[in-house]
C-alpha cells in the first residue's frame, strides 16, 4: 500500500500486490486486491503477475478498469524501459541497466 506525500498519507493510495508464480492467476486472487483496495479505502489497485492471468480475470474484470490494473510480465517490462530514465538514480543503481541497440531483420 502507498499513498503519496511525504508520510504516505495523501492521495492518491494505491494497494499493490505482486505474484511471481509461473502460472496465471485466477479471478479469486484479483478478487482479493480489490477487497483491499475497498477496505483501506484506496483509489486505484495494481495487479503484477508474472505468470499472467487466466482469461476469466482479465475479461470479467472490464468493469473495474478504473480501480484496477492487471500487468503481465510483458507490461512490467514496457513500463520500466519507458520510465527508467526519469528514476532517481539510488534505483539505478538497484536495477543497473544498460541500453543496448541490435539490429531487428524484418519478415
Amino acid at each position: 500500500m502507498a499513498g503519496s506525500g511525504p508520510l504516505g498519507f495523501g492521495l492518491p493510495r494505491l494497494c499493490v500486490e505482486v505474484k511471481s508464480e509461473g502460472g496465471p492467476i485466477d479471478r479469486p486472487s484479483v478478487d482479493k486486491l480489490l477487497g483491499a483496495v475497498s477496505k483501506f479505502g484506496a483509489g486505484e489497485g495494481l495487479f503484477v503477475a508474472w505468470g499472467g492471468f487466466k482469461s476469466n480475470a482479465q475479461k470479467e474484470l472490464a468493469e473495474s478498469f478504473f480501480w484496477v490494473r492487471l500487468w503481465t510480465q510483458k507490461d512490467l517490462l514496457e513500463q520500466l524501459f519507458a520510465h527508467y530514465d526519469h528514476l532517481d538514480e539510488d534505483w539505478k543503481a538497484e536495477l543497473p541497466l544498460k541500453r543496448m541497440w541490435t539490429v531487428a531483420v524484418q519478415e
